[in-house]
């Protein structure tokens, strides 16, 4: 009986200055994981033989040339680079923050190449990696940029999802960035996705207000009366389940985020605080909107801890679950679309 291939995930390294290649390593020591897919990490054999007698490991891991002629039941290392690269960790290296990029500019490739079937990426220091080939806020829009995808910030877990309306923006400016033409095009992207890569047909969608208590009926700002509300009846009146503007101030702490598949906020700390209190590091940065799947774990650098052996790896592993499962729903997807069959039974 013939097996079925196992799932290539490939890994960028990350700062090496930081805590993402002790999560990556530990979490591939488990030889378990490679029941479940075919770990192919984007850095130098050099630097992994260091890193793994730093953190005393017992992984085995095989040096190859290209993401291609990575090996099933193997921990795979891309020779991205040869030289030596010193690493002092919990510091700000500019230097280093070129290895960030060479890794994730390999990864990257391989990922459009079909060299590799999902991405995962460690934690990168947004500050030492900027460069004329990396001028972006993070992850997501240079994902974008090079996958040519309408990317949004999908923060997951099992039993909460959480978008975002604006990432990486100031708040200064959140009001004037949220027009109807963003709002739709943010909703339909997490409606696409929810269908696409989560199995849910018919999402149930909140909205979080964009001024305190959703602008009180205009006395705390008019955005949400004038911007927010009728863009979301318009959609609603397409027969989409799109509720809301909700407070965000209670709608966490009343459970309400319960009753939906999927909550989007107005901004970046709206959105996360809450998340990343409920999900106590098993969160999951999903990159929804881009043709091929990238996941990250919830968390940075963490420089603070960096080199002492004592970072959690459970959002890593979660991260990289994620890859795999998001990976086959949309295998699956992508077959009952081809198949006019199947989509005209569903219907009846």
């Amino acid at each position: 009986m013939k097996h079925p291939k196992k799932i290539k995930v490939g890994i960028s390294i990350g700062d090496l200055n930081g805590i993402g290649s002790e999560i990556v390593l530990k979490t591939f020591d488990d030889s378990r994981m490679l029941d479940f897919c075919t770990p192919v990490i984007f850095a130098s054999t050099k630097i992994i033989t260091f890193l793994k007698k730093k953190y005393k490991l017992a992984i085995n891991f095989q040096g190859i040339d290209s993401a291609e002629h990575a090996i099933d039941g193997k921990v795979n290392i891309v020779n991205v680079w040869k030289e030596s690269v010193t690493i002092n960790f919990g510091e700000e290296d500019p230097k280093v923050g070129e290895y960030a990029f060479k890794s994730l500019e390999a990864a990257t490739e391989a990922l459009k190449k079909d060299e590799i079937d999902a991405l995962v990426t460690a934690p990168i220091n947004k500050h030492t990696i900027q460069s004329d080939k990396f001028n972006f806020p993070g992850h997501t829009d240079y994902l974008a940029k090079e996958l040519q995808g309408e990317s949004l910030m999908f923060m997951i877990t099992d039993n909460l999802k959480v978008g975002l309306f604006t990432d990486h923006v100031a708040l200064k400016d959140i009001a004037n960035v949220i027009t109807p033409e963003l709002i739709k095009k943010k909703i339909a992207i997490i409606q696409h996705t929810l269908r696409q890569d989560f199995r849910i047909q018919k999402p149930k969608i909140a909205v979080l207000g964009i001024n305190p208590h959703s602008g009180d009926n205009g006395v705390i700002g008019k955005e949400d009366e004038e911007v927010l509300k009728p863009t979301l009846n318009e959609i609603r009146e397409s027969g989409e389940l799109v509720f809301g503007p909700f407070s965000a101030d209670s709608f966490f702490g009343s459970k309400n985020y319960k009753n939906f598949d999927a909550v989007i906020a107005s901004y970046h700390d709206q959105g996360l605080i809450p998340f990343k209190t409920l999900s106590f590091g098993q969160g999951v940065n999903f990159t929804a909107g881009l043709s091929k799947v990238r996941t990250s774990p919830d968390h940075g650098t963490a420089f603070e801890i960096a080199g002492t052996n004592s970072a959690n790896i459970n959002s890593f592993k979660e991260a990289v679950f994620k890859a795999i499962d998001i990976y086959k729903c949309r295998e699956e997807y992508k077959k009952l679309t081809r198949n006019p069959l199947k989509k005209q039974s569903k219907k009846i």
